[in-house]
């Protein structure tokens, strides 16, 4: 069990460590608003990861070759991602250091559920677990419900782990980060945002 919790680990850290949507709003939140936003925005994420690593050892994924399904599915992540981008451009127009109002500020439990829609909003992120998880058994990591228990729990500590991390090394960079940086950083993140929405709409579309 420990080795299939080890490799859960590794495997959840490894998948949150790939630079996407909420990376990018996790950078942002953490500048703008400090590390206990970035925090709940990386407990979110690492719930919404866990949950579809938990659908990947349930073998749900071949759900995502009914067409109409997965053009339903990615056309509203991709209106999630455009919508969230939007949003964090505007406020880069918009508010200044110091000048939010105390309803603009974001709450943790906001960022938290912000963080699992920008998560979930790619739900095809289940067929790369799936895959993961088919390695994972050919292994012999899965063959039993306690190592797939112990593989799941990995994945979720590896993801919050990664998520936690990078908060810290942002927050630490936060008080030298001033006025028209985080302007920047807004611009940055919107448009990655809205771009990474972009894509999955015209893949939608494209593979529909």
């Amino acid at each position: 069990m420990l080795t299939a919790f080890l490799l859960g680990a590794g495997l959840g850290a490894f998948v949150a460590a790939q630079i996407g949507p909420v990376s990018l709003l996790l950078i942002r939140s953490s500048l703008r608003h400090g590390a206990p936003i970035g925090l709940a925005i990386g407990a979110g994420a690492a719930l919404v990861d866990t949950l579809y690593a938990s659908l990947g050892v349930a073998g749900v994924a071949p759900l995502l070759a009914v067409s109409w399904l997965q053009l339903a599915l990615g056309l509203v992540g991709g209106v999630v991602l455009v919508l969230i981008g939007a949003r964090t451009l505007w406020s880069a127009w918009r508010v200044r250091l110091g000048g939010e109002s105390a309803d603009e500020v974001s709450s943790r439990r906001r960022a938290f559920l912000t963080a699992v829609a920008a998560t979930a909003s790619n739900p095809l992120t289940i067929i790369s677990w799936a895959a993961i998880f088919a390695a994972a058994s050919t292994a012999g990591a899965t063959r039993t419900a306690a190592g797939a228990i112990a593989l799941l729990c990995g994945v979720a500590v590896g993801s919050a782990s990664w998520f936690a991390a990078l908060t810290g090394v942002v927050s630490l960079a936060r008080h030298r980060v001033r006025g028209a940086w985080l302007v920047a950083v807004d611009v940055v993140s919107g448009l990655g945002l809205v771009v990474f929405g972009g894509v999955l709409g015209v893949r939608t579309l494209h593979d529909a």
